[in-house]
């Protein structure tokens, strides 16, 4: 069987490691966007960047050491495998056509832009280069790093703590709390609440994606499309594009 990424089918060590290696991992976004945008004595500073940097590296080598440590699994070239993939691009195609089309019908009544334009402000978002930029790296680099990190490993961990359906619902609550934080300082809380449902849809999604196909690839497309769809509302909020 050809695998997304080093010998997908190895379950976690035991149960008290995986609960270990969760306990270690799922804080780790969420204290670096806390430390980035949340606290007050780190927010907007050298300080609470160099966390988020930090809880960025922590997330794309601990996985890793963790496989090859504590797992004692082994090193494979990664390879494709398209199974799954039409189901992969058919849900980010919908699941887009929703994120649009709430944008086009509540967005408007719901989010202000000069809010978001102010935030976009702050980080250097509000320049056209750089907001492009960003939007590339976060679909083409991030989102191919979140499925490796919340469906390859996370999942992975999750499943051998608990049955599969259950273990699909507890890694898209581990993937959305992260995302509850960001959300919450940029957002009222009925927005944050339907993108965080949004975030927590998408991640039962990909979970599952991962736990029928075994590959990362399915996941990794539909997030991608997902992601593209994002950034045309922030475009738009920013921008104020037609």
């Amino acid at each position: 069987m050809t695998s997304a990424y080093p010998s997908p089918n190895l379950p976690s060590a035991s149960p008290r490691l995986a609960l270990l290696a969760l306990l270690i991992l799922v804080p780790m976004p969420s204290i670096g966007t806390a430390g980035a945008m949340v606290f007050e004595a780190t927010a907007g500073t050298p300080l609470g960047q160099a966390l988020y940097s930090l809880a960025k590296v922590g997330l794309l080598l601990f996985p890793l050491v963790w496989f090859l440590k504590a797992e004692g699994g082994k090193m494979q070239v990664p390879s494709w495998d398209g199974r799954g993939l039409g189901l992969g691009i058919a849900s980010g195609l919908v699941i887009s056509a929703i994120i649009v089309g709430a944008y086009l019908l509540l967005g408007p009544a719901s989010i202000d832009p000069a809010t978001v334009q102010a935030a976009a402000a702050k980080s250097g978002l509000d320049n056209r280069m750089v907001f492009f930029g960003l939007a590339t790296y976060i679909c083409l680099v991030n989102a191919p790093l979140e499925e490796y990190v919340w469906r390859w490993f996370v999942y992975r961990q999750c499943e051998t703590l608990v049955a599969k359906p259950a273990a699909v619902v507890l890694a898209a609550l581990f993937f959305t709390v992260h995302h509850v934080v960001a959300l919450s300082v940029q957002f009222d809380l009925l927005v944050t609440a339907l993108c965080s449902l949004g975030v927590f849809v998408g991640g039962c999604i990909w979970s599952w994606f991962y736990a029928r196909y075994r590959s990362v690839w399915p996941g990794t497309v539909s997030h991608i499309i997902v992601d593209v769809a994002i950034f045309w509302v922030a475009y738009q909020l920013i921008f104020g594009a037609g």
